[in-house]
């Protein structure tokens, strides 16, 4: 999902900040954050990708790695996301929120930063500040990472896990109707990407 989008970001309306800090980036993008103190890397990896060599700069920090594609259905010779993978990420979102408030600084990654790693961020928010609304979550996604599509699969995934009634899964079309009235034209290229029942949930 190399695609390159431009959008003003919503304001998050959560009453308290995240307790960590929080950076969403593509493999591309790792360099760039290698001096900036995380704690904590989400490394989200199609199956048979090298690990990207940024991370041989980076200090001392607790890492997860994840391999699977970004697919929200079953697909053959794909791996999709699933329960174990969404169940490792969470717990590893505990070790951060166990960290002193504001000490933590988590980063998650994926190819493009926009699709696996930006779910992953909802999940692992939600998790940690369960009493903020699933719209003030999906919003403060979207105001971290501008041009965020969540994984539709992971995010309904962790949506049970966690408790949420489905009212995670819910919040991400909206997001997914804000991109699309900014870029008409991903709904072709969604669509053509096997993500065609997140553009049908949009009603765009």
């Amino acid at each position: 999902m190399g695609i390159e989008w431009r959008a003003h970001c919503s304001r998050s309306t959560l009453q308290t900040p995240p307790p960590f800090k929080i950076t969403v980036c593509g493999i591309e993008e790792l360099p760039s954050h290698n001096e900036v103190g995380v704690s904590h890397v989400l490394s989200i990896l199609d199956p048979d990708w090298p690990v990207p060599d940024a991370f041989g700069t980076f200090a001392r920090h607790e890492k997860l790695e994840l391999r699977f594609h970004d697919v929200i259905e079953e697909t053959p010779g794909m791996i999709a996301p699933d329960e174990d993978h969404v169940a490792r990420l969470l717990a590893f979102g505990h070790t951060l929120a166990e960290m002193p408030a504001g000490a933590g600084h988590l980063l998650v990654h994926c190819h493009a930063g926009v699709s696996r790693s930006t779910a992953s961020m909802a999940l692992i928010l939600a998790q940690a500040m369960p009493g903020a609304s699933a719209s003030d979550i999906m919003q403060t996604v979207l105001r971290i990472r501008w041009k965020a599509w969540p994984n539709l699969r992971i995010v309904e995934i962790g949506d049970a896990m966690l408790g949420r009634g489905g009212a995670l899964a819910a919040a991400a079309v909206p997001l997914y109707r804000t991109q699309l009235s900014r870029r008409p034209d991903l709904a072709a290229i969604m669509t053509a990407g096997g993500r065609a029942r997140e553009v049908l949930a949009a009603g765009l």
